[in-house]
């Protein structure tokens, strides 16, 4: 099995600053090589000095051939962490397609690609390691951003389907779904992230510290906040009432903007 500790080679998108960050210092901390990756070359090269890694920038829907180099020719923990968070328009407004698409590509399609990339090896040898950033909006929705809550469902069920597809054949796979997390995200989310997220933000630390606990038990679904998982129960078993709630949540920030 492959684990977070001494020796391993892991790889991190999106790990210029926030979640991508902390989760690059944590595995560096427990003895691991990490290519930090991240569309800012200056920040990635900052966060590579500070942990004594390799800074791979670029897009993080085609950096595993380069990341894979730098690291010798194995990558053992794959973390899927670069997203967006993109404004696809409300319905009635001009339909912003490119917002669309780019949420597409980042959330969901840079996951397959690298999956795709990945698993020959990995299924070769029986072992590998792929951590994907999701979010409670995959779980859930998020009021005022269609595409980033659409394509946060997208990103969980290719985890999810990752998971149930080669578990028996040594591919671990993890989904971290937190709520709000103090990162320049969150500060871009704007008024609705003000009043469903910021109330219950954690530190990116509090997401590293749920990844490395859900390792240890080896557990898919990973809950930073924990009453995620009633809410969640919640959806399931009667989303009539779950919409209805968060119809008034979205009536309520309606009426507040």
């Amino acid at each position: 099995m492959v684990q977070a500790e001494q020796g391993a080679k892991v790889v991190v998108t999106g790990a210029g600053g926030g979640i991508g960050a902390a989760l690059a210092r944590r595995f560096a901390d427990r003895g691991a090589r990490v290519v930090v990756n991240d569309l800012d070359a200056d920040r990635a090269k900052a966060v590579a000095e500070e942990i004594g890694g390799l800074a791979v920038p670029g897009d993080a829907s085609s950096i595993v051939a380069e990341a894979r180099d730098a690291l010798g020719g194995t990558v053992d923990v794959y973390c899927a962490n670069a997203g967006v968070g993109r404004d696809g328009g409300e319905p009635g407004e001009p339909l912003d397609e490119q917002g669309w698409a780019l949420s597409w590509d980042v959330n969901v399609m840079a996951h397959v690609r690298a999956a795709h990339a990945l698993l020959p090896d990995w299924l070769e040898r029986g072992s590998g390691r792929f951590v994907s950033t999701v979010s409670a909006a995959g779980l859930l929705t998020m009021i005022g951003t269609a595409p980033y809550s659409v394509t946060k469902h997208g990103a969980y069920a290719f985890a999810e389907w990752l998971s149930l597809t080669y578990r028996h054949r040594g591919v671990k796979v993890h989904a971290i779904c937190p709520q709000g997390v103090r990162t320049d995200m969150l500060d871009a989310s704007g008024s609705a992230g003000d009043l469903v997220l910021k109330p219950t933000a954690i530190e990116p630390e509090d997401v590293a510290d749920a990844l490395f606990r859900g390792i240890e038990e080896d557990r898919f679904l990973i809950l930073p906040h924990p009453e995620v998982a009633e809410y969640y129960q919640a959806r399931a078993t009667d989303p009539d009432r779950w919409i209805s709630g968060m119809n008034r949540i979205q009536q309520h920030w309606e009426a507040t903007r």
